[in-house]
Formats: C-alpha cells, structure tokens, sequence
C-alpha cells in the first residue's frame, strides 16, 4: 500500500505506511494504556474515582478541542513540523505525568497529551494527500489496523504494569515510545502537503464551504456516532469491570482486548475490500455489525447473566463494526472537499471527538452500582442506531448530488 515513490527513512518523499502506524498507534497508546490504572492512581494522589475520569473525558475533550487547530494549521505549515511539535508535546507532558506531585499537575500533563492528536488527524490526512479516495478507505484501513494493535496490548500491559510497577510505568512506557517515534518521523516522513493555504485565517474562511456540504455532515456525524459507542463504552467500562464484576486491573485489560481484536479484524477488512464495494456499503456493514453486538450483549445480561464475559464478548462486534465503518467513513470526509483535507480532517474530528467526550461522561455519570451495565449499553444502542440513520443521509445525498 506504500505509494511507489515513497522511500524508508528518507525524508525528502511521502512516509512509509509503517510511520503512520507507529504515530497513531502512540495517540491510541496514550489514551487507553493507564485505563486500568484509575483506581490506583485515584488512591495515589488522594482524590475521588470520579475526578481521576477527568484524565480520560478532560483528555478527549482537549483532543477535540485541538483537532480544530491542528488541521487547519497543517494546511498552512505542512504536515511534518506541526507532527514533530506534537509528538514532541506528548512526550514533555508524559515527563510532567510521571513527576506530578499532586492531582492539578497531572492535569496538567494530560493536557499536553492532547497534542499527539496530531497522530490521528494528520494521518488522515496525509494519506489523503497521497492517494484517492477509495485507495484512501483501503489505506486508512491498514494504518487503523496496524495501529489497532497497539490499544489491544496497552490496557493488557498497562495493568500488568500496574500490578508489577505501580502507574507509574505505563507514563515511562509513553516517554519511551514518544521519543522512539519522533526520532522515525523526522527520519522518515516527507512533506505530503504541496498546496498550502495562504494563511491560518484563510483556512478558517474555508470553513463555511465544508459546513455547507450536506455530505460533510453525514460523514462527520457518522464518524461520530459510530466512534460514540466505543466512548461511551470507554467512560464506563473501567467501572464496570472494577466495581460491577471485581476484575483485577490485568484482567480487565484483557477485557479491553476483546474490542481491539475486532477492531483490527474490522480494519483488515476494511483495507482488503473498501475499494472493491465502496464507502458506502463498507458504512452501513460495519455500522449493523455494531448494533448486533450491542444488542447480543443486551439480551444477555437482560436474561440474568451476571459474568462479565456477557458484557464484554459480544462487543467484540462493535469492534469488527467500528474497523470496518470508520476507515470509509473518514476517508469520505476528507475526500468531499481534498483540498481543505487538513481541514476537514480536523473539524471533523473534533465534532466526533468532542461527541464522545460528551457521551464518554454522560456513560460514566449514568453508573452506579446499583443501575448495573444497562444504561451504558442502551446508550451504546442509541448511539449505533444514529450511525445507520446518518449512513443512509451520505447516501440519499450522494444519490441527489455526487458533488455535494
């Protein structure tokens, strides 16, 4: 999938897929590898369960918040120094993580973190820039496959780690990785972006052409709902599996590894068939894959059983679901207007991103011990049902106007 004319460690032509999966499976690293530390780390710096969430909801919130910049800024500067500076950023706010004296001081931290954004967003964009749009779908596809491996193994060895070391290591293993992947992405990644925008505020004018393309939206909000069910299962699986069902940190990160197994099952299909039948069906598939998992997983635990495999199995369906929707789905949004790709690719993210900060939060506030797993579960439901209402609004649009 490497275009032709891209060379390994040469920094003069277009990156080798392998970078772009090193860079964005650090963003995934950094997001998920400490979720089964939370309880521990709320121990350590003496504050509530509830505050310590902060580092997973606040985090996403902050991503979101900086897709908005990031794209756009891109545009302007070129992908490759503005993903040096925020690879170089989450490595800095990784150090202050691991030394924090107190809870504000990893806060701190943690919003420096949100730089390597940058991981998921540029990607997109850069493969964007080097390729079509279906070609993008299947690329994407394997970039989020390769990348998926690495949040399948982080909350697994993040609560390995945990039980060994103490939190601590998971923020050593960051550090490590971040400095390993800038010394290859200054090796390695070539400019990708040769049309420059005039300036950041031309950028920002260019806005009003993306949000008045109803196709836009529809890949936008299908990003966001189908990525939705994943957050509001991230804000309340850590709970769920430490209090609702006792599992240790380690073996709730195995819990974890069931999502990211069909994750990169999904991502594999994806790559090997999203140019052969198109964004849309890839969609629509992997949106009904998600729905029947949620649905399996309901049925389960509303027939009694109370093992936290009947939670945790079936989502390995909204996992393949996810891998096989979101390489299309973001393939197309950064395909409706390619020249504005940064662009696109961060306000897109942001709106899903903010989305499932939003939902990661509201899956969290919604637990409690007594309510058990069905709030987050029906909130999982809602939010894959909207995914398969917006697929079918890309659609009707593209049947109506292929140029909107």
């Amino acid at each position: 999938m490497t275009k032709p004319d891209s060379l390994y460690l040469d920094r003069t032509t277009p990156p080798h897929i392998s970078t772009l999966v090193f860079v964005a499976g650090l963003a995934a690293l950094t997001m998920n590898i400490f979720l089964p530390s939370l309880a521990s780390m709320a121990t350590h710096f003496g504050t509530s369960y509830a505050v310590m969430q902060l580092a997973v909801s606040a985090y996403l919130a902050g991503t979101a918040a900086l897709q908005l910049l990031i794209g756009p800024l891109s545009d302007l500067f070129g992908r490759r120094p503005v993903m040096l500076g925020c690879i170089a950023l989450l490595a800095i706010g990784s150090l202050i993580c691991l030394t924090a004296p107190n809870i504000t001081v990893f806060m701190i931290g943690r919003i420096l973190q949100t730089a390597i954004v940058a991981g998921f967003v540029l990607s997109r964009a850069i493969v964007r820039d080097m390729v079509s749009a279906n070609e993008a779908a299947s690329m994407i596809g394997y970039v989020t496959m390769g990348m998926s491996l690495v949040p399948m193994v982080a909350p697994a060895l993040g609560g390995v780690l945990n039980d060994a070391y103490g939190w601590q290591a998971n923020f050593v293993i960051m550090i490590v990785y971040a400095l390993a992947c800038l010394l290859i992405t200054y090796l390695d990644l070539g400019e990708t972006n040769h049309h420059r925008s005039a300036s950041i505020t031309a950028q920002f004018r260019a806005w009003p052409e993306l949000v008045r393309a109803p196709a836009f939206w529809g890949y936008a909000l299908t990003c966001g709902f189908a990525s939705g069910i994943f957050y509001a299962f991230l804000g309340g699986a850590p709970f769920i599996g430490t209090v609702i069902y006792g599992l240790t940190p380690a073996m709730l990160g195995l819990q974890f590894m069931l999502l990211a197994v069909g994750y990169t099952l999904g991502n594999f299909i994806s790559g090997r068939y999203a140019s052969r039948f198109g964004l849309i069906t890839m969609i629509t598939a992997g949106n009904l894959m998600s729905v029947l998992g949620v649905v399996i997983a309901l049925v389960l635990v509303g027939l009694g059983s109370d093992s936290a495999f009947a939670f945790f199995g079936p989502l390995v369906l909204v996992g393949l679901g996810n891998g096989v929707t979101l390489p299309s789905a973001n393939a197309g949004l950064v395909s409706v207007r390619p020249h504005l790709a940064g662009s696109a690719s961060g306000l897109g993210g942001a709106l899903y991103v903010g989305g499932g900060a939003a939902l990661s939060v509201l899956a969290g506030w919604m637990l409690t011990k007594e309510t058990g797993v069905m709030p987050v579960l029906f909130l999982m439901l809602a939010s894959a049902i909207l995914a398969l209402v917006f697929t079918e609004m890309i659609r009707r649009t593209r049947e109506s106007d292929p140029s909107a």
